[in-house]
């Protein structure tokens, strides 16, 4: 009875692995820029149509955000698919979608709201994000994006730093380890990116945490190893999120 127990435990023990490596979920990163002085309007009509219009249609959502420095006037959301080839089926049942061509119309009876898209596709990136995530400062936290351009051929090195102790050391310096993806290129000449979220109590704090984990000797002996055939990492972008109050992440 004893030894049966112990092999259930296991297996389920297991399970969380087996379901994220068996993630086949599409997901993609939507930033807008709104037209000057219309992102209150934007943001409104995600609250009261859009989210539920996504659910509606098959299609998850995952976070928004807006810049804790507000520069650019934009709102960056990632929503996910079941899988690769449901996306454009699925979008285009939702811009097709009788209620929301009239909500689209409605909120925009004295302007367009939107006047840049960008648009970036991802897939979860194996053993790297958390089977569960801690929910430090929940409600209160600040998420950092981060998106590294990695140099020909060195994915593989990249993600076993990554797995085996980056992001160790992360959580080591109080950061957050959130979710990460390798963005789809259209172009299969273009190296891939890792993207990943970080969560800080603050944005003060998490540049914090940043300079303790760069001066730390076990992640400098890290990198210089991993490093010992060339530069894995071309470079890094960054940028501090807020998330918005119906943002399913927070």
């Amino acid at each position: 009875m004893k030894k049966l127990t112990l092999m259930l435990l296991a297996i389920i023990l297991l399970l969380p692995n087996l379901t994220m490596a068996q993630d086949s979920r599409y997901f993609e990163m939507r930033t807008y820029t709104a037209h000057e002085g219309k992102r209150p309007d934007l943001i409104k009509r995600f609250q009261d149509h859009t989210l539920k219009l996504f659910e509606k249609n098959g299609i998850e959502n995952i976070a928004y955000f807006i810049p804790t420095v507000d520069t650019n006037n934009s709102l960056t959301f990632i929503i996910a698919y079941p899988n690769k080839e449901s996306r454009d089926v699925l979008w285009n049942k939702f811009i097709n979608d009788p209620e929301w061509q009239a909500v689209a119309k409605a909120s925009e009876a004295n302007g367009k709201l939107v006047a840049k898209v960008d648009q970036v596709f991802m897939e979860n990136a194996p053993d790297l994000t958390p089977e569960f995530i801690r929910d430090d400062y929940e409600g209160e936290r600040v998420f950092e994006l981060r998106t590294y351009y990695i140099f020909p051929g060195k994915v593989d090195a990249l993600h076993a730093r990554f797995r085996d102790y980056t992001r160790e050391l992360f959580q080591k310096h109080g950061m957050i380890n959130v979710m990460y993806w390798y963005t789809v290129e259209k172009d299969p000449n273009v190296q891939t990116k890792l993207v990943y979220l970080l969560a800080h109590k603050n944005e003060k704090a998490g540049k914090a945490s940043f300079e303790k984990f760069a001066k730390d000797p076990a992640w400098i002996v890290v990198r210089d190893a991993s490093e010992q055939n060339g530069k894995i990492v071309e470079k890094v972008e960054s940028i501090y999120l807020k998330p918005l109050p119906f943002s399913p992440l927070k």
